[in-house]
């Protein structure tokens, strides 16, 4: 089972990113289980997404306590609520201009960057980064298709569809460019 944490703040699209990555999991024929949590439901505030994948139902019904990835919107929320119970076999994408030698001090990690505000903006989303991390986090983990993503990326954007859809492709692209 493929259990995800994200983690960003209010307005920067980490709900609908990670319904967007159940949605496309879902569509490739694997089990979902996805759900919320938010503070306040106000721009800003932490909002936390966690999503379990499997190729068999889903009988868990508790926290995820091992994520096997976790993507962190805002390097700011980096805390030990957000990393607790990940191991060396955790993948840590963090949306940061930095490199992932910044963070070593985390821990032993999976960790990898990319600066999602950056992509987002050349595509003309502002200061949403959503549709950037899940590309680079299906280029990271190999998973979901890209193809299936950005469809679903397309199908569930409410605006700038396009926009949407290329911000997935940099991330994707870009990860992939970083692991060669």
């Amino acid at each position: 089972m493929l259990q995800i944490r994200f983690q960003g703040r209010g307005g920067q699209g980490a709900q609908t990113a990670g319904y967007i990555l159940a949605s496309t999991f879902f569509q490739a024929g694997k089990y979902v289980q996805a759900y919320s949590t938010y503070g306040g439901a106000r721009r800003g505030t932490a909002v936390s997404t966690f999503i379990r994948v499997d190729d068999k139902p889903i009988r868990l019904r508790c926290d995820i306590e091992n994520p096997d990835a976790i993507v962190c919107f805002d390097s700011s929320l980096l805390n030990e609520a957000l990393l607790k119970g990940a191991t060396g076999d955790t993948v840590v994408l963090i949306s940061s201009s930095h490199p992932p030698e910044h963070f070593q001090d985390l821990g032993d990690y999976q960790l990898a960057t990319i600066d999602g505000l950056k992509i987002a903006q050349a595509n003309n989303l502002g200061r949403i980064v959503n549709s950037a991390l899940v590309g680079a986090f299906a280029g990271l983990l190999q998973s979901p298709d890209i193809d299936l993503l950005t469809r679903v990326v397309k199908e569930m954007s409410p605006v700038k569809v396009q926009e949407n859809a290329q911000a997935c492709l940099d991330g994707y692209r870009m990860v992939q460019k970083r692991k060669r």
